[in-house]
């Protein structure tokens, strides 16, 4: 996980083009989504983290976001819901 206030904004966009970071999350919510999603676009930068991978982002306590990443999001949901039921 890398902090969006700890990375110039060359070394991000270096970062994107070699496609080290593909993922950016809220640390406030514990939200990832892609990086195009309007949602994480507005999102203030003192809360904006990185990500290499879905797999990292998990790791972390992460859950995918609902606008982005729909699918990925009512797996998440269905399952914590199956969790939450046990």
């Amino acid at each position: 996980m890398k902090l969006h206030k700890d990375i110039s904004n060359t070394q991000l966009q270096s970062l994107i083009k070699i496609r080290t970071i593909r993922l950016g999350g809220n640390k406030t919510l514990k939200i990832y989504r892609t990086l195009t999603c309007k949602s994480g676009k507005r999102m203030n930068k003192d809360n904006r983290v990185f990500f290499d991978n879905i797999h990292d982002a998990e790791a972390y306590g992460y859950r995918p976001c609902g606008h982005c990443m729909k699918l990925a999001y009512q797996e998440w949901k269905k399952n914590a819901v199956n969790e939450f039921r046990t």
